[in-house]
């Protein structure tokens, strides 16, 4: 924990130099990305110092028709490494048995979210059993987020690394604009709903 300290210190505020230290650290590095706005950013960063990365999306089936497209143009533009996890029922057969995504004050919610987010994203950790990884989480993004650190590591001594934890809005609007990367504001979250509110994936991870 000491020189987790140590790092979030010292390279806490440099994505780039941050990026290149957690690579040096394992031999099975993943980046996640839910095709959200500005997460052209840190795909970016990172596939510029290891361009065959896993790229790993948990595909819940209800993004919109917008994200769907960012996400092949994202894919194309720089070549990443896709890999999807899908829940184990479609969108369709969820509905079809269950109705509508629920509602963040249905009881039923917490079990949609496992469904469609946490589960798949822990049978990725099962299969790909990563020893570092990326995240685009940014401290402005909700309250837990800001009590986090850039360089944190879990209970199974996954590396958990947010290069851009401590950037603003403007800098990833300047990243994108200075590198000429595409963005993608319409955007939802079943698990969320609301911006500020954490779906739990990483409160749990």
């Amino acid at each position: 924990m000491a020189e987790l300290d140590a790092i979030n210190q010292e390279l806490g505020n440099d994505p780039d130099a941050l990026i290149r230290w957690a690579l040096a650290q394992g031999r099975k590095p993943i980046i996640t990305t839910n095709f959200r706005p500005f997460e052209a950013v840190l795909l970016h960063m990172v596939t510029r110092h290891l361009p065959s990365i896993p790229v790993v999306w948990m595909d819940h089936g209800y993004n919109t028709e917008a994200t769907y497209r960012f996400a092949d143009a994202l894919v194309e533009r720089l070549d990443l490494n896709l890999i999807t996890y899908l829940p184990k029922r479609t969108r369709a057969h969820r509905e079809a048995v269950e109705g509508p995504m629920p509602g963040i004050d249905d009881p039923r919610h917490e079990a949609f979210t496992r469904e469609v987010k946490l589960e798949p994203f822990e049978r990725a950790l099962r299969e790909m059993a990563p020893d570092v990884w990326f995240t685009a989480l940014r401290a402005e993004d909700t309250p837990e987020r800001s009590r986090m650190q850039p360089v944190s590591k879990n209970a199974d001594g996954l590396l958990k690394v947010s290069p851009v934890l401590h950037w603003s809005a403007k800098q990833m609007y300047q990243y994108l604009q200075q590198h000429d990367l595409p963005n993608e504001f319409d955007y939802f979250d079943p698990t969320k709903v609301e911006e500020k509110r954490e779906c739990g994936l990483h409160l749990q991870h």
